[in-house]
């Protein structure tokens, strides 16, 4: 029977409050319920009874109470913690790890892993229809109609089959168990209906059988769930029941007051405890505390009428205010999600941007690269997104960096087929010159070894570790054709002693220039000699290392003595920068920097020195170019002379 004070407040609650008069279960919906407390006519006509014997009611539960739906009007999941990690406990593992964890999981309570197995499948499955992709791409590649296309088998997915086979099984059991334990809890909670009916039937001797009613009320709350078709019609036929109780039994006023009393005392505590909750920061945990608030005040007894719907209307509106910030977290969380939705989406169309057809060095590639892994990083500080979204973002997301990193991959394939390619066809030119080399028709292999060195230029790099020696090896058959050709020039030889003695002349007037320390006068003079060394042509293969440096022994002390053209000032800032380097890491770096610079210095030089065989020293415009060449060579010698400098002061200093 509704009470009239149900019937009153229903319309207030109508917005944001459920009135429901069914049982405690409902609880297991995500809901809070609490009965609406009774107005009976039989409680009202217990205070006219006095009934010695029912000392012990003050704990007595009453048949109806107030029913607030603590849940927000959008239902929501019931636990924020376990939404909070959908992707990311599963998604990185392969599929014989996912397996491994379902395998794990199969001696764990079935109803407690149901989250975990839901996300294993669909991790595996994600993985395994990217397989299938790829299968089905490679096969059209081949040219291969799409009709025909059958994916290979997959142990794998045979394996994870059969765990999820018997995991419905599992589950199958478990659900059959607890349907048959609630047919089991109808049937007891019916008997104990039954039974409250039977002492209803037996006015004459209810007073009596209070505390035996006391008992039965706590034996059908203790009872558990019950099929759900059934919780409506069970709970009225309940309340039904113990209220033709309190109408018969007559309850004395001192009992009844008192019960109001401890019911009253309870409730404030309550109300206290429901407001108190709005100053809690966790609102998950103030709305699931709120949940214990409301099975509390279902289970508490009623309180005197004139002061019921006054403290009923306190604790809705505390309720209220903990629904609408519960709601309100939700909905911060889904426009949160939705912004990292968008944010999510914009980085996979930045990457799925990225153009690689222009990526034809590896400087670029790397450029490239680091743009990726930079996408990356932002996507890793971004939050998640709804989990079907983020599910498909991350696909789409990781799909974009798999393709960027496998047409890299191709890249470096080709340039490593390329590379070999040309270490072929410079081993070809190697072969060819070598077949040259002692050859005596003078202008017809020039002419060739001329073509040769061009068809070096056009062709492209080798690998490092082979560059060298790939070199070495053809400018040493080079050298060997036109050292034999110079032999073989007496007139040049002639010419060559000839220039040999000029240059001496050159040198013993640089060191008579030093000899006078003339410091107004001696640069002057020492760039004159300098001028006049650049115009004498060249001196017997023999001795040109040799009275070069002579000469630049007496150069080298002649800037030195004289300080020109701040030689020793760029030894001295060298020193300096040298002494401010922090630890010996940038000091062999440096020193490998010079290394390399000197390496590269000294080849150019003997390339010079290679070529200028190449040129008629006797014709006007092959002097002017041997002239350039050997002046070419001496500031390169200058330069290397200040590398070696260098590299001793490092050597010196480790």
């Amino acid at each position: 029977m509704e009470s009239q004070e149900q019937s009153t407040t229903s319309k207030d609650l109508e917005k944001d409050v459920t009135l429901n008069s069914e049982p405690a279960q409902e609880q297991n919906t995500g809901s809070v319920n609490n009965q609406p407390e009774a107005s009976s006519a039989a409680a009202e006509q217990a205070q006219e009874v006095v009934n010695p014997g029912a000392s012990q009611a003050a704990a007595a539960s009453t048949p109806a109470e107030e029913t607030v739906q603590a849940e927000p009007q959008e239902k929501q999941p019931a636990s924020v913690e376990t939404e909070a990690q959908p992707q990311h406990k599963y998604a990185a593992m392969s599929k014989t790890e996912l397996i491994a964890a379902l395998e794990s999981l199969k001696e764990q309570p079935i109803d407690s892993v149901k989250d975990d197995v839901a996300q294993i499948k669909s991790a595996f499955f994600a993985i395994r229809k990217e397989e299938i992709a790829k299968e089905k791409e490679a096969f059209l590649a081949q040219g291969n109609e799409e009709a025909a296309f059958a994916a290979i088998d997959d142990a794998d997915e045979v394996k994870i089959k059969e765990l999820l086979n018997e995991l419905k099984e599992k589950k199958a059991q478990f659900n059959a168990e607890q349907d048959a334990l609630r047919a089991e809890n109808l049937e007891k909670k019916r008997k104990i209906i039954d039974e409250i009916n039977a002492i209803v039937a037996d006015p004459d001797n209810v007073n009596r059988q209070y505390n035996h009613i006391q008992q039965l009320q706590q034996e059908f709350k203790a009872i558990g769930e019950v099929p759900a078709t059934n919780v409506t019609e069970l709970w009225k036929s309940y309340q039904l029941a113990v209220e033709k109780f309190y109408d018969l039994l007559k309850m004395n006023k001192e009992l009844r007051d008192y019960d109001f009393k401890k019911n009253l005392e309870i409730k404030q505590q309550l109300c206290s405890e429901a407001e108190a909750l709005d100053d809690q920061n966790d609102v998950v945990a103030a709305f699931k505390k709120l949940q214990e608030l409301h099975d509390t005040w279902r289970e508490t007894g009623p309180v005197a009428k004139e002061i019921r719907e006054e403290l009923w209307q306190r604790f809705k509106n505390a309720s209220s205010v903990i629904n609408k910030k519960y709601q309100g977290f939700f909905e911060e969380r889904k426009a949160k999600e939705k912004e990292n939705a968008e944010a999510k989406t914009a980085l996979c169309e930045k990457i799925e941007a990225i153009s690689t057809d222009g990526l034809k060095t590896y400087a670029a590639w790397d450029e490239a690269t680091k743009g990726i892994l930079a996408l990356q990083e932002q996507w890793k500080k971004l939050g998640f997104a709804s989990r079907k979204q983020n599910a498909e973002l991350f696909a789409r997301f990781r799909k974009s960096c798999d393709d960027f990193f496998g047409k890299k991959a191709e890249f470096f394939k080709q340039m490593k087929e390329q590379f070999a390619a040309n270490l072929a066809k410079k081993t070809e030119l190697c072969e060819r010159a070598e077949a040259m080399k002692d050859s005596t028709d003078w202008k017809k292999t020039t002419d060739a070894f001329v073509a040769l060195q061009k068809e070096w230029k056009t062709v492209g790099p080798v690998v490092k570790k082979h560059s060298d020696a790939i070199w070495k090896r053809f400018i040493t058959a080079c050298d060997a054709f036109f050292d034999n050709k110079k032999k073989q020039n007496t007139n040049i030889h002639t010419i060559e002693h000839d220039n040999l003695k000029t240059k001496k002349g050159i040198i013993a007037q640089v060191n008579a220039v030093l000899e006078a320390d003339n410091k107004e006068d001696g640069p002057t003079q020492v760039r004159e000699l300098m001028k006049q060394w650049q115009e004498v042509g060249h001196v017997p293969y023999k001795e040109k290392d040799k009275i070069y440096a002579e000469y630049k022994a007496a150069i080298d002390k002649a800037f030195e003595q004289f300080d020109m053209k701040g030689m020793n000032a760029r030894i001295a800032n060298f020193e300096n920068s040298l002494n401010k380097m922090g630890g010996d890491d940038k000091v062999y770096h440096e020193r490998e920097r010079l290394v390399r610079d000197y390496e590269r210095k000294c080849q150019e030089m003997k390339t010079y020195e290679n070529n200028m065989g190449f040129f008629n020293a006797s014709s006007k415009n092959g002097s002017t170019i041997v002239k350039q060449m050997e002046k070419k060579i001496a500031n390169l010698k200058d330069e290397i002379a200040i590398l070696e400098k260098k590299i001793k002061m490092i050597d010196d200093k480790v």
